[in-house]
């Protein structure tokens, strides 16, 4: 599968995004607009291939010049997107990336992966529980006591635990408000979906490229079920039908990252769906995965660099246009702002190599990005869940992402994790930061629906300003064995393990 956020991920701190925006001095501030040259999409037909982003300036000229550059050295263009300068290549040639980054007007380049192209990321902790039918009627009967409520509710801890079934009464969201799920795909067709599911704003767009044919956005196979679960939890509607969403009423949209080989979430499918999203229009984009093969990208690694500055152009872009992008933070129970993280999973695509990174130099993309929002996972108890990643200054809000272990909840089926759509018509519970992301990104729709005027800054503020901090609890020594299993800092206002605090849908349509 890949890097979905259900798997690890990292978070951006202030300190980090200034950081990081002085280390890319050269990326465009204003992220110009992206109108990609399709007429130049030439598939490579030479194995072995790799693919590379070659980042340049935007005048025309530039571009031009290096197209031809690119040709000279034995490279492919698949599509160039001329407004951020972002133009992604296969190329055969293994010295091609040495080779173009002297080229002038390149001001990074790199490949981004680290094995060959073949023919032809995620957060989630753990394995999908499926609904039975007998559990199902037994939660059902319990939904029954609440006329108001889905067939499935009285499971939705998760809903309750932020006042989201209460917000529905008042205001449910706007149809006007959508919300674009980067991921595996969203099965359209499951019938707590298809009423809220936009298909003029979804496509597939791995490889770079967007693929706008119908049916193009959904997920491969069942098993490849991560998006259409974080679909449901950000947008199921109330139509007596299973589970309901945060936010039930705005729409909901599926762009596709994830490759047809191996799962993985390459740059270039990313840099994609961003910059599709915003010429669609998509207001709120949720980002549960990290952008393969490279849990971290450090900025003295040419091609690592080349990947944080095509997909930050492109998220860039996207705020420019209003845009607003959230992410999870990850399943790692890493504190994103120490000194150092060990990091034995990357590259992912081939053999990872063992090294230790500083999260302040090296960063998660898409959610260490500037102006991202970083989002933990909560349990029933309003408690980090044991897996999620944390850290002050690192962390935005917290969410209920849910916890199997340590925050059971007294609900029909005792299951501590998060129910939600499934291909095929099905229901499941699964767990990790990749759930939490969802419920932020459903209460900033909501938000987005009470403000329709804020930007993608303005509404991050009104997420922050919104949301309730438990504090740092006493103790955080969750297996009872004498030790501390995460260090929370911070005052009660912001925090390591909650940011601004965990999101309020009541409060957000108050």
């Amino acid at each position: 599968m890949a890097h979905l956020r259900s798997r690890r991920r990292l978070a951006l701190a202030v300190p980090v995004v200034l950081s990081l925006t002085a280390s890319l001095g050269f990326l465009p501030t204003a992220a110009s607009a992206a109108s990609p040259r399709a007429e130049t999409a030439t598939r490579a037909t030479d194995a072995p291939s790799l693919a590379y982003v070659v980042n340049t300036r935007t005048d025309r000229r530039t571009i031009a010049s290096v197209e031809k550059a690119i040709a000279k050295a034995d490279g492919t263009v698949v599509i160039t997107y001329d407004r951020i300068g972002v133009i992604v290549v296969h190329s055969a040639n293994p010295g091609f990336g040495a080779q173009i980054r002297k080229v002038r007007g390149v001001q990074s380049a790199g490949a981004t992966r680290t094995t060959p192209l073949v023919a032809a990321g995620t957060t989630d902790d753990g394995a999908a529980d499926y609904l039975t039918a007998a559990q199902a009627a037994k939660v059902e009967a319990a939904s029954a006591a609440s006329p108001a409520s889905e067939p499935l509710e009285a499971d939705q801890w998760d809903l309750r635990a932020i006042g989201a079934d209460k917000a529905a009464r008042i205001n449910p969201g706007s149809k006007k408000v959508t919300v674009a799920v980067i991921d595996t795909g969203v099965d359209d067709t499951h019938p707590d979906l298809a009423p809220n599911f936009s298909a003029g704003q979804s496509a597939n767009c791995v490889g770079g490229v967007a693929d706008t044919s119908a049916g193009a956005w959904r997920p491969y196979t069942a098993d490849d079920y991560h998006g259409t679960h974080v679909a449901g939890e950000i947008a199921a509607a109330r139509n007596g039908i299973g589970v309901a969403g945060v936010a039930p009423g705005v729409k909901v949209s599926s762009i596709k990252v994830s490759d047809p080989h191996n799962g993985l979430f390459y740059p270039e499918s990313v840099v994609c769906a961003f910059v599709f999203a915003a010429d669609r229009g998509v207001e709120i984009t949720n980002n549960s995965y990290y952008v393969d093969p490279w849990l971290y990208n450090c900025m003295d690694d040419p091609d690592q660099k080349a990947i944080v500055d095509a997909v930050n152009r492109a998220q860039l872009y996207a705020q420019k246009k209003g845009t607003l992008h959230l992410a999870s933070a990850g399943n790692s129970n890493h504190d994103l702002d120490s000194d150092a993280i060990v990091d034995d999973t990357s590259p992912d695509d081939s053999t990872p190599v063992e090294r230790t990174i500083d999260p302040h130099e090296c960063f998660d993309v898409p959610t260490q990005l500037p102006g991202i929002v970083t989002v933990s996972a909560t349990g029933v108890q309003n408690l980090k869940s044991y897996y999620s990643s944390y850290g002050k200054g690192v962390v935005d809000v917290a969410a209920p992402g849910g916890d199997r272990l340590y925050q059971i909840p007294d609900t029909p089926s005792k299951n501590g994790r998060i129910l939600s759509t499934m291909p095929n018509n099905q229901y499941a519970f699964l767990q990790g930061t990749s759930m939490a992301s969802p419920h932020a990104a459903g209460v900033a729709a909501l938000l987005k629906s009470e403000h329709p005027f804020a930007g993608p800054a303005q509404l991050q503020a009104l997420l922050k300003a919104q949301a309730d901090n438990p504090g740092c609890p006493e103790s955080y020594d969750q297996d009872g064995d004498g030790v501390q299993d995460a260090t929370c800092a911070g005052p009660k206002r912001v925090n390591g393990f909650y940011g601004s605090g965990i999101v309020n849908a009541l409060r957000a349509v108050k």
